[in-house]
């Protein structure tokens, strides 16, 4: 059978290879246009202009409409002229302070102490701290932290121009912990001041400082948060939070806005390491201003207190004085011959309403406290043994930390 069908394999063979040869040379013999091949992009012959137009002359080159250059104010692409406005204001401070140096136990002993001299300035020595500082106003004051030139016995104020000068003391609020100096030079440049409530998270920031010494130094963020509080930082906290880079050495100087006006007085930041992580503190641009503003006119900062210690409500303590909602504060301790003693008040009361409003935060309500007039009647309601009394008090003028010392 095979033998009998070899004979037919070949032309069979060769029929179909002839066959697939003939299709693919004229598709057409199918019935198929060259329309159904695949689609491809049909590129038309080129034309070239002619060189002269019809009356003979040059033809004129196309006109192309092209992109004005970006704006260096348009952001994020630069910042550098918000930074233009605000540097030069930006000051770096070098606070220093004499310390009684840490003798050895022998030299109490006259005997040892012949031999090194008795010279009171050989036991001591000099402690030198760096920070930042910013100048709010053309007759030179400059608004810095507390912490910066606590206990320093002269201060040193460098500008961006290369100017130096001795910086006198006008006033600090350890408890906001800002500070007003004053130096003594001509055409100071100062910077604006913003109104620091339009601050949004996601704002862009700019901090400005002198971090570790190095030098003047910008930092780019966003305003991470606002009214941050609850630190244990100050006594009255209000801060906002950013992410730009803030170090050691940038404490006192500037956060800005895009447009390189005062948004902060960069003051803190939370690290594990001691350098920056992303989570950096600046004192409001208002409370700075208001603070300001006092420390130059009064020579202190004037608050309104209760001279109280106050305890934040817990579920806890609100179960245990019978509340249904831990709304209020305890009132833990009571300053003697303060406003609240006067009043009668007593520790273990709970201050529920302070001028008829809800208490529900003990540091937002010792805030509005400070922010009311010494002198000023002001009624509060307390829970005292299951009942509600309502007492009319006079608010005082808070004293210097010091001074204060609650009895519990």
């Amino acid at each position: 059978m095979r033998r009998t069908l070899l004979p037919y394999v070949w032309p069979v063979l060769i029929g179909v290879l002839l066959a697939i040869v003939l299709l693919n040379a004229f598709p057409q013999l199918l019935g198929r246009d060259q329309a159904a091949a695949p689609a491809q992009r049909v590129e038309p012959p080129p034309q070239t202009l002619p060189a002269t137009q019809p009356d003979g002359e040059p033809r004129p080159a196309p006109e192309l409409q092209t992109a004005n250059p970006l704006s260096r104010e348009q952001g994020p692409f630069s910042y550098s002229a918000a930074v233009d406005r605000a540097a030069p204001a930006v000051v770096n401070i070098y606070s220093s302070r004499m310390v009684e140096r840490d003798e050895h136990p022998l030299m109490s002993d006259p005997f040892f102490r012949q031999f090194s001299g008795d010279d009171a300035t050989s036991r001591q020595r000099m402690l030198s701290s760096l920070g930042s500082g910013v100048i709010v106003s053309d007759d030179g004051y400059v608004l810095t932290n507390h912490h910066v030139i606590s206990g320093a016995d002269q201060i040193q104020v460098a500008l961006r121009d290369g100017r130096n000068t001795l910086a006198e003391v006008i006033g600090t609020d350890p408890e906001s912990d800002l500070a007003v100096l004053r130096i003594d030079l001509d055409e100071l440049p100062v910077i604006a001041i913003t109104d620091s409530t339009q601050a949004a998270v996601g704002d862009v920031a700019l901090a400005i400082g002198n971090p570790f010494g190095v030098g003047q130094t910008v930092t780019m963020g966003i305003i991470s948060a606002t009214g941050r509080s609850h630190l244990g930082l100050n006594a009255y906290e209000d801060f906002i939070q950013t992410d730009a880079a803030i170090n050691p050495g940038n404490s006192g100087g500037a956060l800005i806005n895009p447009e390189g006006a005062l948004v902060g007085i960069n003051t803190a930041i939370f690290s594990r390491s001691g350098g920056s992580q992303g989570i950096g503190f600046a004192i409001p641009a208002n409370l700075a201003r208001n603070i300001l503003d006092e420390l130059v006119t009064q020579g202190r900062v004037i608050r309104g207190w209760l001279g109280i210690e106050a305890q934040e409500m817990t579920q806890e303590l609100a179960a245990s004085f019978g509340l249904q909602t831990p709304g209020g504060v305890v009132i833990a301790g009571i300053v003697p011959d303060g406003p609240a003693a006067q009043a009668g008040l007593r520790p273990g009361d709970v201050l529920l309403e302070v001028d008829g409003r809800p208490i529900l935060d003990a540091r937002v309500a010792m805030a509005d406290i400070a922010a009311i007039e010494p002198g000023a009647e002001l009624p509060i309601a307390v829970i005292r043994s299951g009942e509600r009394i309502d007492l009319v008090l006079d608010v005082g003028e808070r004293p210097p930390p010091e001074g204060r010392h609650p009895e519990r």
